[in-house]
């Protein structure tokens, strides 16, 4: 596949000083300016002042110049300008507006920050003594941006621009109400939810593994339990771990683990799944300000509280 993965979202909110804060206890290095870097993939989120929470620029990974005509020859055919160079290639989603651009950018190489966790099974013993898990005291720093999920007014319009438009493809769909799109070998970097308003419903951050998970959302709620959204689980579609928390802003981020990959677009299917079977195969049930965020009223009339 070209195009290779997210390369970095920015995103812009009322109160960036307060926004900029949480992003640096979630584990992402505070460049400077509201500049944010993960473990392995360098700069990957920027935090802009904005009226309102939404999601201004998403950048996507290619490998070379010939991706990038590619692209700018996909976005002609089915009617959306561009603006394009040898290394880059820009446009806005016509349903949304968020400016899309697809860059040449290097691999991400990620290499094992700690060794594989043996887990000990039913007349099995794979591991003697105490987890090795326990010996890890650092605080969680995410290895990359992973996905991000976008309410969209028209879906079908949206979907075509990515796969269309920009060569995504379709992992699974949850019944006419929303696509897994990816652009990677991870099951999905981009999810279009059908909305009543175009809004940023989440980014998700990849870690090592669950106990990563489970460590990094503990250390973000210690003293602010108003951070807690949805989790621990397990998602079907992509089959991550998952813990979901909100930023003082209103978005949802996630920390995610061990996810489905594609290696051969030929060899997975699609999927239709329907009602919630999409969302998780074990845990907690979704509340209902993860499916209807509380403030999608607020962003409808244009008023907004970050508080939420």
């Amino acid at each position: 596949m070209a195009l290779h993965g997210l390369g970095k979202v920015t995103i812009g909110v009322p109160n960036p000083a307060e926004t900029i804060s949480y992003y640096t206890d979630f584990g992402l290095d505070h460049l400077g300016e509201g500049r944010f870097a993960t473990r392995d993939g360098g700069e990957q989120l920027q935090v802009v002042h904005a009226p309102l929470r939404r999601l201004l620029d998403l950048t996507v990974a290619a490998d070379d110049s010939d991706d990038i005509a590619s692209v700018a020859a996909r976005l002609a055919a089915i009617g959306v300008s561009s603006d394009s160079n040898p290394l880059s290639v820009r446009a806005v989603e016509p349903v949304t507006g968020t400016v899309v651009r697809v860059l040449v950018r290097p691999r991400i190489v990620t290499e094992p920050a700690v060794a594989p966790t043996p887990y000990n099974g039913p007349g099995r013993i794979d591991r003697w003594g105490r987890a090795p898990f326990l010996s890890r005291t650092e605080p969680v720093r995410p290895r990359k941006l992973g996905h991000a999920v976008l309410g969209s007014t028209d879906l079908a319009a949206t979907m075509r621009f990515f796969v269309e438009g920009l060569g995504f493809q379709v992992s699974d769909y949850m019944g006419d109400k929303a696509a897994f799109l990816r652009c990677s070998v991870e099951h999905h970097n981009v999810l279009v939810l059908a909305a009543p308003v175009n809004f940023m419903h989440h980014t998700s951050w990849q870690v090592d593994d669950v106990d990563e998970v489970g460590r990094g959302a503990q250390a973000m709620l210690e003293g602010h339990p108003e951070r807690h959204i949805w989790g621990l689980g397990r998602h079907f579609a992509g089959a991550n771990f998952f813990w979901y928390l909100k930023d003082p802003a209103g978005n949802f981020s996630e920390y995610y683990s061990d996810m489905d990959t594609v290696p051969e677009d030929e060899l997975w299917s699609p999927a239709v799944l329907e009602g919630l079977q999409g969302l998780y195969a074990w845990g907690p049930p979704p509340p209902p300000s993860f499916l209807e965020p509380d403030d999608l009223a607020a962003l409808m009339t244009g008023s907004h509280s970050t508080r939420g």
